[in-house]
């Protein structure tokens, strides 16, 4: 009845009175074997006065998510000193690892630099890993017994990272909270997808908010940790600037793009099952659109900023299929080799497989601020090129005297890649004679702000949820109306058995798509293309 502890040099050895556990009702439980593999026992020492130790919880450690991305962050925050001192990161899947396996395994995603391999060193001596089974309630009270048995583990602080499949959150938040619970503060995180329509979401999120309070809820949207997605509220409420051009008797469209020049390359399994829209658009995109259409919050808050975009998700009906276009590629028989297969053509999609790989939206506010102003939010794989940007397009100059020279005004954030805000404007060509010419104003952060390290989002939002900070992460009200406005149109999509419309890799998407793109209102010149200062 006790846990196997595994130390690295591959003996087993008995943990002293961890045989069972009472919990709470006059009988034992006892905890099935679980194995435990340790790097190097952490020395006890004084703890810092008035810091509270930390233990970070990762749930699904042997996956893609936590080696390519938190076990990364993780050693990230702790190189520069942003973690608590004493602070230790438990490892927990089905899949037996030592922490040797696991650090071998992250290795390629950690960007260590010359002379940091020490400091790696000391990071991976705060590792341990727990295998066990997700449904084993006795496994979750071993994973317990050994957090409290890390130094500090008595009164730390406990944060878990479920980087699951959403089939298992329901038990593993239930497990938690039944036998996880911190002495200090409990905080859990969330990945998406939070459900695939609206009944599911509102089931998940009935069923969490059964078991944890909402501040104790992080559901991360990495989008909302990107350098360039948080600078939206920068931009528009720490400038004069912008804020009387920023209504609908100014701007004529707002186009939100994400691309991505490749395609599931051999993942289609979890794509196929949720498609563009469930991927992207629902979230990701959405949530941009919140960032540039709500009102100044009164307070840079959590929850005055969270209060502004759900009034902007109130304000937005249902998207209709009128207003939509789906696409799906297909391969590119004279492209180079890695463009020659289409969707169908992935061994890990069903043959007849009707989800979008493409899809244009027109969404409507109905506010004074944007009523009459349409937001397309657009997004597809296998595509020209890898880009997210906001873009918007302004009205033309009334009363113009140039003879129709002059183009639309556009004032474009570019979230990834080369981060930039750049307008594009008009100016005097130079030379004799007085010809207008698209030019822009340039705000290219590898330019200005050289040498300096821009944070990858999810070490931003991991920080922020250490320092309870949940601005930057989806309350449940605003999921709900995120659903709300994109589940009927999921409903339509499958009742209607609409088939998307074939598009070739590397093209720009279907040209329905432009087509939509201009009975939005949005007036593409074909003239003008940014180029990065650095290719210049």
């Amino acid at each position: 009845g006790g846990v196997a502890v595994r130390e690295e040099n591959g003996e087993s050895r008995q943990r002293a009175g961890s045989g069972g556990s009472g919990d709470g009702a006059g009988r034992s439980v006892g905890a099935p074997p679980v194995r435990v593999a340790a790097a190097g026992a952490e020395p006890r020492r004084d703890l810092p006065g008035g810091e509270q130790p930390l233990s970070i919880v990762v749930l699904g450690a042997s996956g893609d998510l936590a080696r390519k991305k938190i076990y990364p962050t993780l050693w990230w925050l702790f190189r520069d000193g942003l973690l608590p001192d004493v602070t230790h990161v438990t490892g927990f899947a089905r899949t037996p690892l030592s922490v040797t396996e696991l650090r071998e395994r992250c290795h390629p995603h950690l960007k260590v630099s010359p002379g940091e391999e020490e400091l790696l060193g000391r990071f991976f001596e705060r590792q341990s890993f727990v295998q066990g089974q997700y449904g084993d309630e006795g496994t979750f009270r071993a994973l317990d017994q050994h957090l409290r048995a890390l130094p500090g583990g008595p009164r730390a602080h406990r944060l878990f990272y479920l980087a699951l499949p959403p089939t298992l959150y329901g038990t593993v938040t239930r497990h938690l909270r039944d036998t996880c619970m911190a002495p200090g503060w409990t905080r859990v995180i969330v990945e998406k997808p939070f459900g695939r329509d609206l009944p599911s979401s509102d089931a998940l999120s009935a069923h969490l908010g059964a078991l944890f309070r909402e501040e104790q809820l992080y559901r991360i949207d990495h989008y909302l940790g990107k350098e360039m997605v948080q600078n939206l509220m920068v931009l528009r409420f720490g400038n004069r600037l912008f804020g009387p051009i920023w209504n609908r008797d100014n701007v004529a469209c707002v186009v939100v793009t994400f691309k991505e020049p490749f395609g599931t390359e051999g993942r289609g399994g979890y794509f196929d099952d949720f498609g563009i829209i469930r991927d992207v658009m629902q979230n990701h995109l959405l949530q941009m659109l919140c960032l540039v259409a709500m009102e100044k919050p009164v307070s840079a808050g959590a929850d005055d900023v969270r209060d502004e975009k759900v009034k902007v998700l109130k304000s937005i009906g249902p998207v209709q299929l009128q207003d939509v276009v789906l696409g799906q590629y297909v391969g590119d028989p004279e492209g180079p080799p890695e463009r020659r297969r289409g969707y169908l053509e992935d061994p890990t999609v069903p043959p007849d497989s009707t989800t979008p790989t493409f899809a244009a939206a027109i969404l409507r506010v109905a506010n004074e601020r944007w009523d009459g102003v349409p937001f397309v939010l657009r997004c597809g794989k296998a595509l020209n090129e890898r880009k997210a940007e906001v873009r918007l397009q302004f009205r033309p100059v009334p009363g113009d005297i140039f003879a129709n020279q002059c183009k639309r005004n556009e004032l474009v954030v570019r979230v990834q890649p080369d981060e930039a805000v750049y307008a594009k404007m008009m100016t005097k060509k130079p030379g004799m004679f007085l010809h207008p010419e698209e030019s822009e104003l340039d705000l290219t952060y590898g330019s200005r702000y050289k040498g300096v390290k821009l944070p990858d989002a999810y070490e931003r939002l991991l920080l922020d949820v250490i320092c309870g900070n949940q601005m930057h992460f989806v309350r449940s009200d605003e999921l709900r109306e995120a659903w709300r406005i994109f589940t009927p149109l999921l409903d339509a999509i499958e009742r209607s058995g609409q088939k998307p419309i074939p598009y070739r890799h590397g093209s720009r998407g279907p040209p329905e798509a432009d087509e939509l793109l201009k009975r939005a209102g949005f007036l593409y010149e074909g003239t003008y293309r940014w180029v990065d200062p650095h290719q210049r």
